[in-house]
Order: C-alpha cells, then sequence, then structure tokens
C-alpha cells in the first residue's frame, strides 16, 4: 500500500509553492478587479450580423477594446456575447458588443456618446438602435459586493466546523472541523494565486465560485472522515497515520471519479462558452475548474494528513505530561 501521509511535505511544498508564487504576484501586481469591483461603465452595443466569427472573435474583440481606450483614455475591454429577438413565433439571435470601462469615476453623459458614436462610425454598425443598454458601476458599490462575499464565506466556515464538530464526535470533531476549513482555505488560496498569476480580473462570478467550492471540497473532505471514524471503529489497535492513510486509499478511487466527471462538465461548459463568447458562464466555469481541482487536492493531500500531525502531537504532549512510574 502507498504511504500517502509519509509522502504529506512534497504535498505540503507543493501547494506552499503556488500559493507564493501567488503572494510575490500580488506584492508586485495586485489583484485585477473587474468592472464590477472596480467601478465604471458598461456599454452594449448591437453588432451587424456576422460580423463575428470563429476565426476573428479574439482579434475583433480587442480592436474594439483598443479602439475606446484610445479615444478616451480610459483602459476598455470587450466582450462579445449573444442575445436574441422574439417575435411572435420568430426567434432570432443577434451578437452583442459588451464594451466595459474601468474608471473610478463613470462616464459622463458626453463621454458616452464619444464612445458610441465612435465605434459605430468606425465599425460601422448599421443597427438602427445601435446602443442596447448603458450602465455605470460606482466603486462603492463594487466594494459592497465583496464584503457581502466574504461575509458569506465567513459564515458557511462557520457552519462547516459546527457541522463537522457534530458529525464526527468520536474522532475529536471540533479539531476535524478545523482542518477541514483548513482545506477550504487552501483551496480558495489557490484559486486566488492562479488569477492573480495570470492577472484575471476577479468579479461576481469569483464569489459565486468561491461558495461552490466550499461545498463541493467540504464533500469530498467528509467522505473521507466518514471513512475515518469508520475504520477507527473496527480497527482500534491500528496507528492513527496507518489508519488514516488506509481510509484515504480505500475512498481514492471515490473522490478521483468524481473529481474527473465534474471537470468533464465543466471544462465542457468552459470550452463551449470560450468558443461562442458567453462571457458570464466563462467567468463562472473557469474558477470551478481551479478550485474542484484544489478541492480534491486539498481533502486528499492537506487537511486528513494536517488532522493526523494534530492529533499525533496531542497524543505526544499527553504521554510527556504523565508522570514518570517509580
Amino acid at each position: 500500500m502507498v504511504n500517502l501521509y509519509a509522502k504529506r511535505y512534497y504535498f505540503f511544498i507543493l501547494s506552499a509553492l503556488i500559493i507564493l508564487s501567488g503572494v510575490v504576484m500580488y506584492l508586485v501586481e495586485g489583484f485585477k478587479l473587474d468592472i464590477e469591483f472596480e467601478g465604471g461603465t458598461i456599454i452594449e452595443m448591437r453588432a451587424n450580423d456576422k460580423m463575428f466569427t470563429e476565426a476573428n472573435t479574439q482579434d475583433l474583440q480587442t480592436k474594439i477594446a483598443d479602439f475606446v481606450t484610445n479615444t478616451i483614455n480610459k483602459p476598455a475591454k470587450v466582450q462579445k456575447s449573444t442575445s436574441y429577438d422574439v417575435n411572435g413565433t420568430n426567434t432570432k439571435s443577434f451578437d452583442i458588443i459588451t464594451i466595459s470601462i474601468g474608471s473610478e469615476n463613470t462616464l459622463s453623459n458626453t463621454e458616452l456618446t464619444k464612445v458610441e458614436e465612435a465605434v459605430v462610425k468606425e465599425f460601422k454598425l448599421n443597427a438602427k438602435d445601435a446602443v442596447v443598454s448603458e450602465e455605470s458601476v460606482e466603486p462603492f458599490i463594487g466594494k459592497e459586493i465583496m464584503n457581502n462575499g466574504l461575509k458569506a464565506v465567513v459564515i458557511a466556515f462557520v457552519l462547516i466546523i459546527l457541522y463537522v464538530w457534530y458529525r464526527f464526535k468520536a474522532m475529536s470533531g471540533l479539531s476535524a472541523g478545523v482542518f477541514a476549513v483548513v482545506g477550504v482555505l487552501h483551496d480558495l488560496l489557490i484559486m486566488l494565486s492562479v488569477y492573480v498569476i495570470f492577472q484575471i480580473p476577479l468579479n461576481e462570478s469569483f464569489i459565486a465560485a468561491i461558495l461552490t467550492v466550499v461545498g463541493y471540497s467540504m464533500n469530498d473532505t467528509v467522505i473521507i472522515y466518514d471513512r475515518i471514524r469508520e475504520n477507527n471503529r473496527l480497527l482500534r489497535k491500528v496507528p492513527l497515520p496507518e489508519l488514516v492513510n488506509s481510509s484515504i486509499i480505500q475512498t481514492l478511487n471515490r473522490s478521483i471519479n468524481t473529481v474527473v466527471t465534474s471537470l468533464i462538465a465543466i471544462t465542457t461548459v468552459y470550452i463551449f462558452s470560450r468558443v461562442n463568447g458567453i462571457n458570464s458562464m466563462e467567468q463562472f466555469s473557469f474558477p470551478l475548474i481551479i478550485g474542484i481541482s484544489a478541492g480534491c487536492y486539498s481533502s486528499i493531500f492537506i487537511a486528513s494528513p494536517l488532522y493526523v500531525m494534530w492529533k499525533e502531537s496531542q497524543k505526544k504532549k499527553k504521554i510527556s505530561g504523565k508522570p514518570a512510574k517509580a
């Protein structure tokens, strides 16, 4: 049998290297915030029929973004999405150009008009009403959303500790719950590290993905804890490190099969949304891919070994605290 517990420090080092890389990049570049958190203006404009193709979508988005940036000297980002005209029984799809202009101050009416007229003229938009919608996001709204998201994560952590504490009383539920949360924190740090390393903007979809990953990661950890509890009843004389290692091996196939199945589905969604320019689906599915992978990893290689190390250290303290026999 492979002794995964004996190799725990290799897994700790791998995680530490990824997280440390994220910390270094954060100190150098900081987090890149999307318009929902940074504040700014979002303009949606109707594209011409067949203006976007699979071959030119990325290049055209970049070209429009550069044009808008040069027009008003503010950083712009462009994404293509799809909308629908519903007329009786006839439904027709059309492409939307979403222009996100991040800034502490939203665009004035004059600046909005300047951007819209310039884009219509430069890219020859021929729709009668080229502007579909305009939306301004104040920076304080983004901060409020971020703070509420963080509060939701903290509440989830507290509930997780209480749940694991109650369910796994037989294996010191409180410490089991704490290290389950440590495993989830590991997953979130990995997700944040990937985002800051590759300078991917943080947005509302990332907060939603975090809450999803919290639940998924806990599911993996609870499965392993459940097997540890069962084995503890059957194998009382087996040392804890060996018992936990056996429990991890027994659940390994289930954990890997579950995560692979989930990743196949989510990766398919990500590729589909990437190809078709469905920005909201892409922004939600990508962090899920990172988080679910990290969640499986932490349940097997981080949370359970840390729990064993803690229990073993407590055991040594009790032994060393006993008076020597005469």
